[in-house]
Protein backbone atom coordinates (compact mmCIF):
# COMPACT_ATOMS: atom_id res chain seq x y z
CA UNK A 1 0.00 0.00 0.00
CA UNK A 2 1.11 3.53 -0.60
CA UNK A 3 1.94 5.97 2.15
CA UNK A 4 -1.25 7.94 1.57
CA UNK A 5 -3.32 4.76 1.83
CA UNK A 6 -1.66 3.91 5.15
CA UNK A 7 -2.37 7.45 6.34
CA UNK A 8 -6.06 7.22 5.44
CA UNK A 9 -6.29 3.76 7.04
CA UNK A 10 -4.79 5.00 10.31
CA UNK A 11 -6.97 8.12 10.35
CA UNK A 12 -10.08 6.06 9.64
CA UNK A 13 -9.33 3.65 12.48
CA UNK A 14 -8.60 6.53 14.86
CA UNK A 15 -11.85 8.31 14.01
CA UNK A 16 -13.83 5.09 14.49
CA UNK A 17 -12.18 4.59 17.88
CA UNK A 18 -13.00 8.20 18.78
CA UNK A 19 -16.60 7.69 17.70
CA UNK A 20 -16.99 4.52 19.75
CA UNK A 21 -15.54 6.18 22.84
CA UNK A 22 -17.41 9.46 22.52
CA UNK A 23 -19.76 10.52 25.27
CA UNK A 24 -21.87 13.09 23.45
CA UNK A 25 -24.08 12.38 20.45
CA UNK A 26 -22.65 15.28 18.45
CA UNK A 27 -19.05 14.11 18.86
CA UNK A 28 -20.00 10.56 17.95
CA UNK A 29 -21.82 11.66 14.80
CA UNK A 30 -18.95 13.90 13.74
CA UNK A 31 -16.43 11.10 14.25
CA UNK A 32 -18.48 8.60 12.25
CA UNK A 33 -18.98 11.08 9.40
CA UNK A 34 -15.23 11.71 9.38
CA UNK A 35 -14.55 7.98 9.33
CA UNK A 36 -16.91 7.52 6.37
CA UNK A 37 -15.17 10.28 4.43
CA UNK A 38 -11.72 8.95 5.29
CA UNK A 39 -12.78 5.40 4.42
CA UNK A 40 -13.98 6.49 1.00
CA UNK A 41 -10.70 8.33 0.45
CA UNK A 42 -8.88 5.14 1.41
CA UNK A 43 -10.80 3.16 -1.20
CA UNK A 44 -10.13 5.80 -3.86
CA UNK A 45 -6.43 5.79 -2.98
CA UNK A 46 -6.29 2.00 -3.27
CA UNK A 47 -8.04 2.08 -6.64
CA UNK A 48 -5.72 4.81 -7.86
CA UNK A 49 -2.71 2.80 -6.73
CA UNK A 50 -4.11 -0.18 -8.63
CA UNK A 51 -4.01 -2.42 -5.59
CA UNK A 52 -7.66 -3.23 -6.23
CA UNK A 53 -8.29 -4.19 -9.84
CA UNK A 54 -11.58 -2.81 -11.12
CA UNK A 55 -13.26 -5.13 -13.60
CA UNK A 56 -16.40 -3.56 -15.08
CA UNK A 57 -17.51 -6.90 -16.55
CA UNK A 58 -19.14 -9.01 -13.90
CA UNK A 59 -18.48 -12.58 -14.96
Amino acid sequence: MSKSAWLFLCLTLLSVALGLGATSQQTQTLAFVASAVLGSLLVLTLIKGRRIKFDPLLR
